[in-house]
């Protein structure tokens, strides 16, 4: 089935994860805070929020290292980890000290990962509407996979990795794969997601509609790309709600 938007004829869509379905940033920050406090006795607000900025958004040269196959999955959350610590002064030693901080990480943030409040409602309406939809992700499979499971998002069946086709976005071919699972066409295909660049700029230079979910109201000067604020602003603008077309 395909619908007719204001993006033109919609026959499938397809969704970032991390920061568009799921809010990783609040199961990350939190589970740094939990995990940390009894390094940084006294830390007050302020620092919490730089600490979790270090981590979320200074440090991701080494998630693009970990992309490059350069580091483990592991060793790019401890690298992340100790240069958070690291501004405050604080050294996680090597060997057992570094192995359960990653540990108690990882089961904290998991258990912290939730859907965000607009998710069910648009998948409502693409189920409603007979619309294929899936994600694409910069992580791999299984990760990702039960990271959705956890956050009751299993009815989201189409699910392509990093590790799916061996690249990660922008390279074209990582949104193309979603597309032939979804068994539509670029062009009629909605991609959404937070990041500007990898998302809404990338899916578009692929030939998919690339649509831009700026939750912060991030301004760029010279964007003129599509964006949304929230995923309902494609139901209320009727991306998602016009008449089908077929």
């Amino acid at each position: 089935m395909a619908i007719a938007s204001s993006f033109g004829t919609i026959s499938g869509v397809l969704f970032d994860i991390d920061d568009t379905l799921v809010d990783l940033e609040y199961a990350m920050t939190t589970a740094l805070r939990d995990v940390s406090e009894h390094h940084l006795p006294g830390l007050d607000q302020a620092g919490w929020v730089k600490f979790g900025r270090i981590f979320t958004h200074e440090t991701t040269h080494f998630y693009d290292r970990y992309l490059a196959g350069e580091l483990t999955f592991n060793e790019q959350r401890l690298l992340r980890g100790r240069a958070a610590l690291g501004h405050f002064g604080v050294e996680l030693a090597d060997g057992e000290e570094s192995r359960a901080w990653v540990a108690d990480y990882h089961e904290r943030q998991t258990a912290y990962v939730r859907a965000f409040e607009d998710v069910a409602g648009v998948l409502d309406a693409l189920d409603a509407a007979r619309v294929p939809y899936g994600a694409v992700s910069n992580n791999v499979h299984d990760y990702q996979r039960a990271k959705l499971d956890g956050a009751g998002l299993s009815r989201i069946r189409t699910l392509v990795g990093t590790d799916t086709v061996g690249v990660p976005k922008p390279d074209p071919a990582i949104y193309l794969e979603g597309v032939r699972l979804l068994g539509t066409a670029p062009g009629e295909t909605l991609y959404v997601g937070d990041n500007r660049l990898l998302d809404a700029d990338g899916a578009t230079a692929a030939g998919l509609v690339g649509v831009w979910l700026n939750r912060t109201g991030e301004f760029v000067e010279g964007f003129s790309g599509r964006q949304v604020s929230t995923l309902s602003e494609l139901l209320a603008s009727g991306v998602l709600t016009g008449p089908a077309s077929v």
